[in-house]
């Protein structure tokens, strides 16, 4: 059984006129074809005739330029994953090109739909030493589910409707083509494309009813909503099965939101105390990496490891390293997980939960009682709990929260739960710094009304933090938090701890990169006590332009890390 089935008679062109004209109009016709309005890029003499087709379109495409390749792509993911459909970053031959490739492979490992096209060094020249001549694809064929060139204008339109196809299908991902030059300029007719359909896969029955029987017999489960439960629209049929089944839910990356704040099956507050003591950790839509122990639950007090229940939308979402699951579901996750409700509603008694979730709750409140002091912390220097415990109050429900840093950020991973899906975003398990800008640009182009918040630290604000020109540019308004510690926190605290002394691990404090958003044209300031965080945020939200508030924060806080990954 394949992920997905092309619907028969969709092929390029079946109907349809066709296309006349140089290779970037070609691209132009597949990018909207596939519902594309924005292109993300930093302009480039290879890629020239996509701007030309981009602009004379009859539906013009969006050129939306940046300062670094990266931001283009972290931009285009962004857009996709908010979406739900591929992102598209145009990026120039050579260093264009090389300058994605730490935001491909973040998009590789989140599963992002995107589409990277790339210039190339003219056909006719290849091998003479031409500008920036570079074989892309074998660079970009480990972190992408296809990397090719295409060689013949008359196919730019089928191989990028293929490509923007293959990136939407799960397992999603991105792709990569490139075009040379002269095969970009050159001009040809084609068939007009016509996207295939992508038909759901039902799961398969006999794995459905393993797992359904492992849920119904067990005291302590524990499911956990990922990614991909967003990414593939299965956000409605997972907030049933955790209502109907009564089970404590813990949620990774965009899996946050589906269960809002406050739900009372919300156990991500007690994450550890409910993974250390399940009996069956049903996985949905999350990969058993680092974020979740590599598959491996239980055994706290004693008690045996958890049986696990791993349901994914295509191959290769399982770590090795804590061996199989008990029973593993590949399918569409929305009709999976409607068939293991169904399955296990089936089961001659179906169990309640209701003590197991009661004491998961328990632990979730007293662990929200003894954070109430951090969450309010005055004192002489600023505790970065206290951030959000100022943040948490202006926050609209339909806001998209975007995290890249260390310790900043991990302390919103814990305290900021969103109060609906989409609309949380952080770099993922690839754990690139970097993400923020890209991601608040394309997260302002695909939620116009809301509230963006883009919170870095500010090891991470060095990578990016340029692209606030982006923003003021293109008149994106974007809050901006830099918790400002004067360290890589990540680092200075564990060397300490190892060595007894640290390097290379301090920046310089107190540094105002509030004055650097000006600089570009935007605003901000600087806050170095507890009580003026909330004035400053709200100037913030008010002022509709880039505004960044530079919090500095105490160094000797220190996040306290789990060493067992859950």
């Amino acid at each position: 059984m394949t992920d997905t089935e092309a619907v028969p008679g969709t092929d390029a062109g079946d109907g349809d006129d066709g296309l006349t004209g140089h290779g970037g109009e070609h691209a132009v016709a597949a990018f909207r074809a596939h519902g594309i309005d924005t292109m993300f890029t930093l302009s480039g003499g290879h890629v020239f005739p996509v701007y030309d087709g981009a602009v004379k379109a009859a539906e013009p495409l969006r050129i939306l330029d940046v300062r670094h390749e990266q931001s283009a792509v972290f931009a285009a993911e962004a857009t996709a994953k908010l979406t739900r459909r591929p992102g598209l970053a145009v990026l120039t031959a050579g260093p264009g090109v090389t300058n994605g490739v730490s935001a491909v492979t973040t998009a590789h490992m989140n599963g992002s739909p995107l589409l990277v096209f790339g210039g190339r060094a003219p056909a006719f020249r290849w091998g003479s030493g031409a500008l920036q001549e570079l074989d892309h694809p074998p660079l970009l064929a480990p972190v992408t589910k296809r990397a090719a060139t295409v060689h013949e204008t008359e196919r730019i339109a089928a191989d990028v409707s293929d490509a923007l196809t293959l990136a939407a299908t799960p397992h999603r991902g991105p792709v990569f083509l490139d075009v040379p030059m002269d095969v970009l300029f050159d001009r040809g007719s084609a068939p007009a494309p016509v996207p295939a359909r992508i038909a759901p896969v039902a799961p398969d029955p006999d794995a459905i009813d393993a797992a359904a029987a492992l849920l119904a017999d067990a005291r302590h489960p524990v499911l956990v909503l990922g990614h991909d439960v967003w990414m593939g629209g299965a956000e409605d049929a997972a907030r049933r099965a955790a209502e109907t089944t009564g089970i404590p839910v813990v949620a990774n990356g965009m899996g946050r939101g589906i269960l809002p704040r406050g739900h009372e099956l919300l156990a991500s507050r007690a994450r550890a105390a409910a993974l250390g003591r399940a009996d069956v950790v049903v996985v949905v839509g999350a990969p058993l990496d680092f974020r979740l122990g590599y598959g491996v639950f239980g055994g706290r007090d004693g008690t045996p490891p958890a049986r696990v229940v791993h349901l994914t939308d295509g191959p290769g979402q399982s770590a090795p390293g804590g061996g199989a699951p008990a029973v593993s579901v590949r399918a569409d996750l929305a009709l999976a997980l409607d068939a293991l409700v169904e399955a296990w509603a089936r089961k001659a008694a179906p169990r309640a939960y209701r003590d197991w979730s009661a004491e998961v709750q328990g632990a979730a409140r007293t662990a929200y009682q003894s954070d109430r002091a951090l969450l309010d912390a005055g004192g002489d220097s600023i505790h970065p709990v206290r951030v959000y415990g100022e943040l948490l109050r202006v926050l609209d429900d339909d806001a998209v929260v975007i995290g890249d840093g260390g310790d900043f950020v991990s302390y919103a991973g814990k305290y900021v739960e969103p109060a609906r899906p989409g609309g949380w975003l952080d770099p993922g398990p690839y754990g690139c710094l970097g993400t923020g800008l890209g991601y608040a640009i394309g997260a302002r182009l695909a939620r116009p009304a809301a509230q963006i918040v883009l919170l870095l630290g500010d090891g991470a604000a060095g990578f990016s933090l340029m692209d606030v020109d982006t923003l003021v540019r293109h008149r994106l308004p974007v809050v901006m938090i830099v918790g400002n510690n004067g360290i890589w926190g990540l680092e200075k605290h564990p060397m300490r701890s190892l060595y007894g002394y640290d390097v290379a691990a301090d920046l310089a404090p107190g540094t105002r990169y509030d004055e650097v958003v000006r600089a570009l044209g935007g605003a901000g300031e600087t806050v170095a006590a507890p009580d003026g965080i909330a004035p400053a945020l709200a100037r913030a939200f008010a002022s509709d332009v880039p505004y960044l508030v530079n919090v500095l924060t105490d160094p000797e806080a220190v996040y306290p890390r789990s060493t067992n990954g859950v």
